[in-house]
């Protein structure tokens, strides 16, 4: 018989290569799970330090939150929970409590928004400081800068979700491609997935089926979500393959008022994209809602039991 010409390996060999294998797996491991740690709200504010522009335009304060500088104004975040709110096999007489919402619901996501007061002042009035910003140009700044405060403020204290942040309409105006590619490069070098931020997109785009089409398009293609705000239930027939959002809204009070909240459930349904009724006033508003099996619920009903 033919004898085989491989000489076998040693003992002593076989357990070496074993070891070298285990070790280079946990190594593997081990910087696996560094990558997977997520960054710090100060190592976010840091990072945000060492890019040129908005190293003298965003501080940590007090250690507990980032904000934002802006011709003598201090941008600040607050943000509004957005609530999947289906039964999911509890009774829907207890899911129908707003005050139940954080119990019988997951929040999906957050709504950021943005309010400024004179900078040093803790006790002026908030504002929104868009609505006195008149150059465009200036509109971009802060525009940008408020949506950097608002990702550091989100992911620095690890929340779970959706980050839903609101562009503005001037802005979309004002920069005429590549929607989106200077806000995911910098979410990118701070460490940050756009996988996990929603651009909205307001009324006035929506209305206007090839722009929309071009900007979720142009935003989807640099990592991120995007969500549509309907200004009116008829522009849900906007919302097709040429502009395929990842999210729908619309104001629960006009969709009540026209009585189309069961037809918008339907179509919404149809589409396979989450429709989320916002500006939920009060609990009388979120019972009818609920009578339709909506979903997706959002607004100032809800402030108390899920905000930052």
């Amino acid at each position: 018989m033919r004898q085989s010409s491989a000489q076998p390996r040693s003992c002593a060999t076989y357990y070496v290569s074993q070891i070298a294998f285990f070790v280079d797996a946990a190594a593997t491991a081990t910087a696996t799970i560094s990558i997977m740690i997520p960054p710090t709200l100060s190592e976010l504010a840091a990072a945000a330090a060492r890019h040129p522009y908005f190293a003298e335009r965003v501080l940590l304060h007090a250690g507990t939150t980032a904000r934002g500088r802006h011709h003598g104004l201090e941008l600040t975040s607050q943000y509004q929970p957005i609530f999947d709110v289906g039964s999911r096999g509890f009774p829907q007489s207890l899911a129908a409590d707003a005050h139940a919402a954080d119990r019988f619901g997951d929040d999906i996501g957050y709504q950021a928004i943005t309010q400024a007061a004179p900078a040093g002042a803790e006790s002026s009035p908030v504002r929104d400081p868009f609505n006195s910003t008149v150059d465009d140009q200036d509109l971009v700044a802060l525009d940008r800068l408020s949506r950097l405060v608002h990702a550091i403020n989100f992911f620095g204290v690890q929340r779970s979700g959706l980050l839903f942040l609101n562009v503005h309409e001037r802005l979309l105006k004002s920069v005429k491609y590549d929607h989106g590619r200077h806000f995911s490069t910098v979410l990118v070098s701070l460490g940050l997935n756009p996988a996990r931020v929603v651009i909205e997109l307001p009324e006035a785009a929506v209305a206007h089926r090839t722009f929309l089409g071009h900007l979720t398009k142009s935003y989807q293609s640099y990592g991120f979500k995007v969500a549509g705000n309907l200004p009116n239930a008829g522009q849900i027939l906007s919302v097709s393959d040429m502009a395929r959002l990842d999210f729908i809204k619309i104001n629960s009070g006009s969709a009540l008022r026209d009585a189309v909240v069961k037809p918008l459930v339907s179509y919404a349904s149809r589409l396979k994209i989450p429709l989320i009724f916002t500006h939920v006033m009060d609990d009388a508003q979120f019972e009818l809602l609920q009578q339709y099996d909506v979903r997706y619920v959002q607004g100032p009903v809800f402030d108390s039991v899920g905000s930052l």
